[in-house]
């Protein structure tokens, strides 16, 4: 079983090594680097390590098939990472020090809408083409930066395939209750679930919001069991919802259907929480269902599956190790255009690119956040994700707990 804490220990304790190795190349090495500041320890180190391992991967298969292409030039990938241990502010200095320090030629965005806003002021003070692997709320994407570019799609892609997916399929479910993390984009998809959930008719029996850093949900919970819904929606991070749902059952709340977002879909959620994951409902900005195929260095959906699976005990990547490995592509898609590693140049070409790969179309809109993705919605099924909806790739149908 795949150790966060041990990898996250393990990880740390090379960031030095990793950055100072960055510092000694000479600049004339044809190298292209990207700094990554990543909450490697800490509360959301689930999903830094996640993105890590999709950098890590991307980069690989690009180095073996021979690296960035710039005009006539190769340019090996280096990737600099630093662990801003979970705390934004130290994600905005790690940023600016790989800019300063290391002279990196871009920027992975760090965990989450709120810290990769933070990050932004950074990378467009300094010109430096940023790429966010996971951030989905608009208000990252409103300053009018021209070097920002997220993977996701905006929040409603994931909320109203499902609230009209629930209405279609069960239209008995008609009492919501929602709780969701005090964080940007946390609260920014609660509000349009809310938004979009009212308007279609559902009755919202209780909506609360829990303080970052909260282990103990059982005041919030026992007010849900009370208001006696058929249909619980949380918005957190991996590991927020894994304490949810095993207090859930600690505390004895039953309803028809539950969806959290995020952390159902990866790996330690359904290790952690077992038989409990099962029927657990969320959105996703990817999955290998899709069967997604571009001209990149993973080829299609299924290839980017088998790689990472090869490298990581045969562990599913859910959508956040194949954002963070997008991410990758796009720069390569977009040096090799440019001709050139000249960061206007790149960041041009990130904005007009309009390309088939293995996560799919990836085309960006007028701020930056892209515009071409259909998230599916996926249900845990017999213990693995399944896709729901669309139609177009659904794997099986919603299930709901017996009334």
């Amino acid at each position: 079983m795949f150790d966060i804490k041990a990898a996250g220990a393990a990880v740390a304790s090379a960031i030095l090594i990793a950055c100072s190795m960055g510092q000694a190349a000479h600049a004339a090495d044809k190298v292209y680097r990207i700094g990554a500041p990543l909450p490697l320890t800490g509360g959301l180190s689930p999903e830094g390590l996640r993105m890590k391992s999709g950098y890590d991967l991307w980069a690989e298969k690009q180095n073996a098939a021979g690296g960035i292409k710039a005009g006539n030039d190769s340019y090996k990938v280096e990737i600099i990472y630093s662990d801003y241990q979970s705390n934004t502010p130290r994600a905005v200095q790690s940023a600016e020090l790989m800019i300063t320090e290391n002279k990196v030629d871009a920027l992975f965005a760090p965990f989450g809408s709120g810290a990769t806003k933070a990050v932004s002021a950074v990378s467009e003070k300094y010109g430096v083409p940023m790429i966010a692997a996971q951030a989905a709320s608009a208000q990252v994407y409103d300053q009018g930066f021209k070097y920002l570019f997220g993977m996701y799609t905006p929040n409603d892609t994931v909320v109203k395939p499902l609230v009209d997916l629930v209405l279609k399929s069960d239209p008995s479910i008609k009492r919501v209750a929602v709780l969701s993390r005090n964080d940007l984009f946390p609260l920014a998809i609660a509000e349009e679930f809310l938004k979009y959930a009212k308007a279609k008719g559902f009755e919202i029996v209780s909506d609360q919001k829990y303080p970052i850093g909260t282990v103990d949900f059982s005041s919030a919970l026992t007010q849900i069991r009370a208001s006696k819904p058929d249909w619980i929606y949380t918005t957190g991070y991996t590991n927020d919802n894994i304490l949810i749902r095993k207090q859930m059952q600690e505390q004895g709340v039953k309803t028809r259907l539950i969806a959290m977002l995020i952390g159902p879909t990866t790996p330690e959620f359904i290790a952690n929480t077992g038989k409990l994951a099962e029927n657990v409902v969320t959105a996703s900005w990817w999955d290998v269902a899709a069967k997604f195929k571009g001209d990149d260095v993973f080829g299609s959906a299924e290839g980017f599956e088998k790689a990472f699976r090869a490298q990581n005990d045969n562990r599913y990547p859910d959508y956040s190790v194949a954002s963070a490995a997008a991410c990758g592509v796009v720069l390569a898609l977009a040096v090799n255009k440019a001709g050139t590693v000249e960061k206007p140049k790149v960041r041009d070409q990130i904005a007009a690119l309009d390309a088939h790969t293995f996560y799919g179309h990836i085309k960006f809109g007028p701020t930056g956040q892209i515009e071409s993705l259909k998230p599916p919605t996926m249900q845990i099924q017999n213990g693995q994700p399944t896709v729901v909806d669309p139609v177009e790739i659904k794997q099986a149908d919603i299930r709901f707990e017996p009334k």
